[in-house]
């Protein structure tokens, strides 16, 4: 019987910028893996690009995982037993790697100039002809490079591409086969010592004993050179998944022009964690059937790389909105009032009370709200209403449905009933309201956006007469009040 050894799987991002949606797709589709199989995530930061690696975007790629929930088994922070985990701090043990290479005649030093090898493309593109490194080195004697050696001539190390195909069976699309006539003898090690990125992230997936490659179809055409690297050092080659990439609705490669990328940047437009990330699992990813909504626990025990589409996906941001919906209309009342608070103190709209003595009127605000709010922040800006006093009025709504003909008499007299009235519920203001019109001679619709514009300022709110009801009577006739001196005004 075959013992189970638990998948090893790793997020390997560069800190040259932010967590950017393709990014934090690739880490939850291996995160995914790792936890369906009881395997390890690991998080590795690839910040050998010194000049524009910093340790602010570390920082933001950090918070962006946290935000999405995907905690990892190793890496930054909680450390682990195939440290290091920056690869700044493994320079090392890949400048050993390329030196073993050499020494087993998988690798040599190469001398050639850059002067040289632009004079030799430029002949070639003369000529019409692709180019690629002519092996001039390759046929050095030890005497030679005992020369050069002494010399202290700068030098890279290339890889001996061998002879024939190099095949691989991607998890996602089947067998690839890439000719060895066509790679070139690559570079491990460039003149000033610094590896590339080649050399690398075969070194570090080696030492953290990496069993699944999952990432995007840019980089299949790494993978054949990387697999000759596992074989020349000896190393069992990792199974590989190239995902789909993430385009934009005018299928071009998504960028900001498509909107915010950044992951933390969702997150402060106000989208939930749990949206963000059921979202981004269904991008190039299928359960099998016609299900969207999908809780974390969910989402592992569905996963599967063989539900992986070979085409691209789409990032279409209002299947994010209603994504984030949905996710919305799920939280519990008091967690959705967590959820709001901040949002409300940016604002300046939130008070203590609101999850103290008010608190079922403040959950009961929230409930009304949440089927028109798509994002956070729609809490504040619709909810503003109920939490301030102060109303902002729409100068067209008011000049078409306050300032109508005797409009003045008809909320004085909606004025006098609400005030009359033994409770302020749904049903008996709109009873009310449209006792007056009848009265008056006027159709209910006239006087139920006039109330709504005196109320809200505008011409779109939840149902009115709950709006009402929440407000309360005083406020209400606070209000109308205030409409009615609003009038005593010109128009605009």
């Amino acid at each position: 019987m075959t013992q189970f050894t638990p998948p090893r799987l790793r997020f390997a991002p560069s800190p040259t910028g932010y967590l950017h949606v393709g990014g934090a797709r690739t880490a939850l589709f291996n995160w995914l893996f790792a936890r369906r199989h009881g395997g390890v995530f690991v998080l590795r930061i690839e910040d050998t690009d010194l000049e524009r690696s910093s340790q602010d975007m570390v920082d933001g790629i950090l918070d962006g995982l946290r935000w999405l929930g995907l905690d990892w088994d190793e890496g930054p922070a909680i450390g682990g037993d195939y440290g290091p985990y920056f690869q700044s701090e493994r320079l090392d043990r890949h400048r050993a790697m390329a030196e073993r290479l050499v020494a087993q005649g998988h690798a040599y030093y190469c001398y050639c100039t850059n002067d040289t090898l632009k004079v030799k493309r430029d002949a070639a593109e003369k000529a019409g002809s692709a180019w690629q490194y002519d092996r001039t080195c390759c046929a050095l004697t030890p005497d030679a490079i005992a020369v050069r050696e002494r010399e202290k001539l700068p030098r890279v190390v290339r890889f001996r591409v061998p002879d024939g195909p190099t095949r691989f069976d991607d998890l996602v699309h089947g067998a690839i086969e890439f000719d060895g006539a066509n790679i070139e003898d690559f570079v491990l090690l460039r003149s000033d010592g610094q590896p590339t990125y080649q050399l690398s992230v075969v070194s570090d997936d080696v030492e953290m004993k990496i069993t699944h490659v999952v990432r995007g179809d840019d980089h299949i055409s790494n993978t054949p050179k990387q697999i000759l690297l596992y074989r020349a050092v000896g190393a069992d080659e990792p199974k590989f998944a190239h995902v789909p990439l993430i385009l934009g609705p005018d299928k071009k490669r998504l960028s900001k022009r498509h909107g915010a990328t950044s992951v933390t940047e969702y997150a402060r437009q106000g989208y939930l964690p749990e949206a963000m990330f059921n979202f981004l699992s269904l991008l190039g990813w299928s359960p099998g059937n016609d299900e969207e909504l999908f809780t974390r626990e969910a989402l592992v025990s569905a996963f599967a790389l063989d539900g992986i589409s070979g085409g691209n996906a789409v990032f279409n941001v209002e299947k994010l909105d209603w994504f984030n919906q949905q996710h919305i209309m799920r939280l519990a009342p008091d967690e959705l009032a967590v959820r709001v608070r901040p949002w409300l103190v940016t604002a300046g709209l939130w008070h203590d009370d609101y999850l103290g003595d008010r608190h079922a009127w403040f959950f009961a605000v929230l409930e009304l709200l949440r089927p028109r709010a798509k994002r956070l922040d729609d809490f504040a800006t619709q909810g503003a209403l109920f939490f301030s006093d102060a109303v902002e009025y729409d100068a067209a709504a008011v000049d078409t449905h306050l300032r109508a003909p005797g409009m003045d008499a008809h909320l004085e007299a909606i004025d006098a009933s609400l005030a009359a009235l033994d409770t302020c519920d749904p049903a008996s203001t709109e009873a009310a309201l449209r006792a007056i019109a009848a009265a008056r001679g006027v159709k209910a619709g006239v006087l139920i956006h006039a109330v709504r514009v005196a109320v809200t300022g505008k011409t779109v709110s939840p149902g009115l007469f709950d709006v009402l009801a929440l407000l309360g009577r005083n406020r209400v006739r606070a209000r109308l009040a205030a409409a009615r001196r609003l009038l005593l005004t010109p128009a605009s």
